[in-house]
């Protein structure tokens, strides 16, 4: 189970179909969606329009795409007002930058625009070790390996603060949070100061209480579909 799996069954068997993506990097996940509505957000992006024009060719529904190459921030102050006041967005890819105040932004942004059963998936929730969960400058200093930052610590922060949504956490992919609109089935009692100060080693051995961590199948169950 991935990201990409869970968008392409959530468009198929939910009907799901206006899809915004929030850090696209190179499109591995962008291009492959089939929608002929979808937003591709991201400062820098790396690819060409050489690479624009294969994609749709493999992929036609990407001759439908918008690319706003700009950060989500800027997109959602000087776009989104316009865009999405009347087609509302039904699926949300946000895998921007991996720290918490950003990756809070971009849902919470989102969710201004999403239709009433949408779906937000949040990428890099559930860091496995203490450097995947380091800050952008210890990843840089190392030069490789994973790096999923604090998003984890945005899980926490909507989950106590936000009584209108329900948010957990598949445990696959990185860890992939799922937000709709839905009564919460549980919730956390965490102030924003007392977030901010929590460390990775807390969150190691709170992790399934915090996250609301599920395992993978459960996007089955609670999205009432056959598994396959």
């Amino acid at each position: 189970m991935n990201r990409l799996k869970i968008i392409k069954t959530l468009m198929q068997k939910k009907g799901l179909k206006n899809y915004l993506e929030i850090g696209v990097c190179n499109g591995h996940v962008f291009f492959r969606v089939g929608s002929s509505f979808k937003l591709a957000v991201d400062p820098a992006f790396t690819f060409d329009n050489a690479r624009k024009i294969g994609k749709m060719i493999v992929n036609p529904y990407n001759i439908f795409n918008r690319y706003f190459t700009k950060t989500s921030d800027d997109f959602f102050k000087e776009d989104a007002p316009e865009l999405l006041s009347q087609k509302k967005i039904q699926l949300s890819l946000v895998d921007g930058l991996h720290e918490y105040a950003f990756a809070l932004r971009d849902v919470e942004n989102t969710l201004q625009y999403l239709s009433d059963d949408g779906v937000i998936i949040m990428h890099d929730c559930n860091p496995q070790t203490k450097e995947e969960a380091g800050t952008l400058e210890e990843w840089r200093a190392r030069g490789n390996g994973q790096w999923n930052g604090d998003v984890w610590k945005a899980i926490l922060h909507l989950r106590s603060l936000r009584k209108d949504i329900n948010v957990f956490v598949l445990d696959c992919d990185q860890g992939l949070g799922i937000v709709t609109k839905r009564k919460p089935e549980s919730t956390l009692d965490f102030s924003q100061k007392e977030i901010r100060d929590l460390t990775y080693e807390q969150l190691n051995a709170n992790r399934k209480e915090w996250l609301n961590l599920k395992p993978a199948d459960y996007f089955y169950e609670y999205f009432g579909l056959q598994k396959g």
